[in-house]
């Protein structure tokens, strides 16, 4: 008799064990879930240059309610920028096309993620108000300064205005140096000639400075947003990279909306006169989406060239420096604020 009661009681217990055993697997799956999903202890880094993208994405309050914790590192130029994302110092960091590929081809760690569109008028060769070089061809036996460094988006400009013009390149002295050194210089009437971009740009013009050529039909007005490796290989990270581009996607929209008010943020942040902000405002919208294959061939076509003219040892298959996953074109909605949910 007791044999019989002890055989239902057994099964009884062995059931419950079983039970609680696959409600403490559910619970430590639920446990991981909830690590592999907050965010509360990531920390991205994003570099920018001139604070071009902290304007617009703050000014569009673009951050409002993020999970994570966010540093800006603010860089004049692409090259300083790319050495900060090689040693892991960022985790983000946008630049034109041919700083991109300049960076790849060191062997920086890093992959395009996503693309900003934009006018190349905001790149231009320049030259004083009253300087007697009026047309590319007057550059022959002149110095041109390039900003900023071999491979910018301006030496891209430089090359192809030259070729288009049948100048040969060893005939025009070229130097480079960083674009607020430049800036200063050309103010005070040490350069001839000046192939710079942006605001140091609106500011030269703003002060008069006459443009000889600009990067229209030309440059390929492309601004990439690359990651590095490491931030894209953390799920975290990468969780926290894909929602921050969505916010920079809207934050974008949001300026093309409002671009009066867009210019006085940009003017009082970075602390320059509302008119030389409005110049570059002025120079076309900018939109941030995600990469095509179009994006791909261009900037191929960009890095052919610098490998045929040896300013690149050798070629990237750009192809392999994507990252088309990690942000897509899902809408997000903009609040009248301007803050992007």
């Amino acid at each position: 008799m007791s044999l019989r009661v002890w055989k239902p009681a057994a099964v009884l217990l062995s059931g419950i064990a079983l039970l609680l055993s696959g409600c403490g697997e559910t619970v430590d799956n639920k446990a991981a879930s909830t690590a592999q999903s907050d965010l509360s202890g990531v920390t991205l880094v994003l570099g920018d240059q001139a604070k071009g993208l902290r304007t617009v994405v703050e000014a569009a309050n673009a951050l409002e309610g993020i999970d994570y914790k966010i540093e800006w590192a603010n860089f004049q130029g692409a090259a300083p920028l790319f050495e900060a994302l090689r040693a892991g110092a960022v985790d983000l960091a946008p630049a034109g096309d041919t700083p991109v590929l300049a960076a790849a081809t060191g062997g920086t760690p890093l992959r395009i993620v996503a693309v900003r569109r934009s006018q190349s008028r905001g790149i231009a060769i320049l030259v004083p108000a009253d300087s007697p070089i009026h047309d590319v061809a007057d550059l022959t036996g002149r110095n041109v300064v390039v900003s900023s460094a071999r491979g910018s988006i301006s030496q891209y400009l430089l090359i192809r205005a030259l070729a288009n013009a049948g100048v040969d390149e060893k005939d025009v002295n070229v130097g480079f140096v960083l674009p607020t050194d430049a800036l200063a210089a050309f103010n005070a009437g040490k350069i001839e000639a000046w192939a710079t971009f942006g605001i140091y740009q609106a500011f030269a013009e703003q002060q008069g400075a006459r443009v000889l050529i600009s990067g229209e039909g030309i440059n390929t007005g492309l601004t990439f947003i690359t990651a590095s490796d490491e931030a894209l290989t953390d799920p975290l990270k990468r969780k926290a990279l894909s929602d921050v581009l969505q916010r920079f996607a809207k934050a974008f929209e949001w300026s093309r909306q409002n671009p009066d008010e867009y210019a006085r943020v940009f003017a009082k942040v970075n602390d320059i006169p509302l008119d030389v902000s409005q110049r570059l405002r002025s120079w076309g919208d900018e939109s941030l989406l995600p990469l095509e294959q179009r994006d791909v061939q261009a900037l191929q076509q960009v890095d052919d060239l610098f490998v045929a003219k040896n300013i690149f040892p050798h070629r990237v298959d750009v192809e392999e420096l994507t990252d088309t996953e990690v942000f897509s074109a899902t809408p997000l909605t903009v609040t009248q604020s301007g803050a992007a949910r």
